[in-house]
């Protein structure tokens, strides 16, 4: 834990890592604070209002007679876990059952169609999933693809339903009141792995990131840093990022257990700005990550009125430069000055500001937190001049880097140069040690928060029966930073009109996910390429 200190050179000087040779996620989390005492660990908000609380003791007990069920299922150490749902208790069960269990956790995302599931689901060789009925009619079509899954558990199966042998779905609420609420944890190495967590890439497939259970410690520095010296003045953590990806699940849900802090669990369906501060103000959320996206959804939204009821000790972001605006509306509207953090799935939560220790720069995204080492670097990996442009580089080893793609040695290997895991984000560093984020080196979209690669996308239009060749880049964006446009080239005698454009967008949304879809659509006669044929981006960009 850091100390609380407006020293940050000694604060970052001094610090050292105290990772133990044996450490499980889910016993940290979990098992620790479930001494009987009631201590509360989660409350879930349904749509509809409707609450329910659980104590660390509840979570307990659940996640053991989960990994019990698990066990006579015939899972086992090492095994992969899908995890399909959205922020719910049955989430937070799963995840913390397949870390006592020695399995590998594998979150999606609630919004992927039946394609990006198939590929993951089938890349990673999970034996279990555990979904609601929504992912159950996803997976229906294409677990005959899937030979490896052999479990499919149902969080809420309708009343009457026949589970079994009929229709290969397990009833998870019946199951677990069927098995042992007694597990003994195994008792796993700090460097064995424990969740996989799929990112996007330049081109190809997305990528599997495979973590080791020392990847919580590892976020802690970060997490601290980012919330002032969290858990310090902290009663409740909220964010309305989905806990299948690695800013709600590692920035948020497992550090918060990892330190006896509950967490309030509610994602909207779609944002809405007053919903979330009367949700923070209804709840008393003391601590709350907001992308950026949501930020500025909210400035225009919130305004200083809203203060009065909140609770709010301190606000984080990241993903993006806030810009001194988005702060200054932070400062009247929260009255805590919103701290931004950095870092990516790989690597996460490597940089941040820390406004308890020094005052934010201006598009600067914060300092190197305390045990990470990170440099501006070239593409062999060695550090570059202050100021000068470069890669933002993180040098291994380190506690929250992750132990390689999932299958894909080459593409691990690509992914360091000399002593440093290049991010693929260009920066410079100032004489103060100031980060501050440039640009991608790639062709990836930063969109609402999420990363999106341009390949899979691509390879779902030009499945389209209208659609000949098609390119996805990136474009500007107020809110989302980015959205992605697709520039299509037809095949002969398709018209483009409307109607055409809605199709194309829902055969994404459907067989892809509903957060990667071209929100603007352009039909084209002919691409920029070079001389060997590669699509020159960058005009596609310019032609808006």
């Amino acid at each position: 834990m850091l100390t609380p200190t407006d020293d940050y050179a000694t604060l970052a000087r001094t610090f050292a890592w105290d990772v133990p040779t044996h450490y499980n996620i889910g016993v940290d989390v979990c098992d620790k604070w479930a001494d009987g005492s009631g201590r509360l660990a989660l409350i879930y908000e349904q749509a509809d209002g409707h609450q329910t609380r659980y104590t660390f003791d509840d979570i307990r007990a659940l996640s053991n007679r989960l990994a019990n069920s698990l066990l006579a299922q015939g899972v086992v150490v090492g095994d992969r876990i899908g995890i399909l749902l959205p922020q719910a208790p049955e989430t937070a069960v799963a995840h913390v059952a397949a870390y006592k269990l020695g399995a590998i956790a594998v979150p999606l995302f609630t919004l992927f169609g039946v394609d990006a599931l198939e590929y993951r689901l089938g890349n990673c060789g999970a034996t279990a999933l555990v979904t609601d009925r929504e992912g159950v009619e996803k997976i229906r079509p294409i677990r005959h693809l899937l030979p490896a899954l052999k479990t499919v558990y149902c969080v809420d199966l309708a009343a009457g339903a026949a589970p079994g042998a009929e229709s290969g779905v397990l009833d998870f609420h019946a199951e677990l009141a069927a098995s042992s609420s007694a597990f003994v944890p195994r008792n796993t190495l700090a460097d064995d792995p424990a969740v996989i967590i799929y990112t996007s890439g330049t081109t190809g497939k997305p990528k599997g990131a495979l973590h080791a259970h020392r990847v919580l410690l590892g976020h802690l520095p970060g997490v601290e840093m980012s919330h002032n010296f969290f858990p310090q003045g902290a009663s409740m953590m909220w964010t309305p990022a989905d806990w299948a990806w690695i800013g709600g699940l590692l920035d948020v849900l497992m550090p918060s257990w990892h330190h006896g802090i509950p967490v309030l669990a509610r994602r909207f369906e779609k944002f809405e700005a007053s919903a979330a501060v009367e949700l923070m103000a209804r709840h008393q959320v003391t601590h709350t990550f907001l992308p950026p996206t949501a930020l500025k959804l909210m400035r225009g939204k919130v305004d200083e009125s809203v203060r009065s009821s909140l609770s709010l000790k301190s606000v984080a972001s990241g993903g993006e430069s806030l810009g001194e605006e988005l702060i200054d509306w932070g400062r009247r509207v929260f009255g805590v000055t919103i701290n931004e953090f950095y870092g990516q799935t790989e690597c996460n939560m490597t940089v941040s500001s820390c406004s308890a220790m020094f005052a934010p720069q201006v598009g600067a995204i914060g300092k190197a937190v305390p045990g990470h080492a990170v440099a501006i670097v070239d593409e062999a990996g060695m550090p570059v001049a202050v100021g000068v442009e470069g890669n933002i580089g993180v040098r291994a080893p380190d506690p929250v880097m992750f132990l390689g793609y999932w299958n894909n040695p080459e593409a691990t290997r690509e992914k360091f140069a000399g002593d440093y895991l290049l991010t693929g984000d260009m920066g410079t560093c100032d004489e103060d040690g100031f980060i501050r984020f440039v640009g991608r080196n790639d062709d990836v979209i930063t969109s609402a928060g999420y990363r999106i690669g341009p390949g899979p996308i691509e390879d779902c239009l030009i499945s389209h029966p209208a659609v000949r060749m098609a390119v996805v880049v990136g474009m500007p964006d107020t809110i989302r930073t980015e959205i992605v446009k697709a520039f299509i080239i037809l095949n002969e005698g398709v018209v483009g009109d409307e109607v055409l454009v809605r199709e194309i967008q829902a055969h994404v949304r459907t067989r892809l996910a509903a957060h990667e879809y071209p929100r603007e659509i352009a039909f084209v006669d002919a691409l920029p390429m070079t001389a060997t044929g590669k699509i020159i981006r960058r005009q596609l960009r310019q032609l808006g």
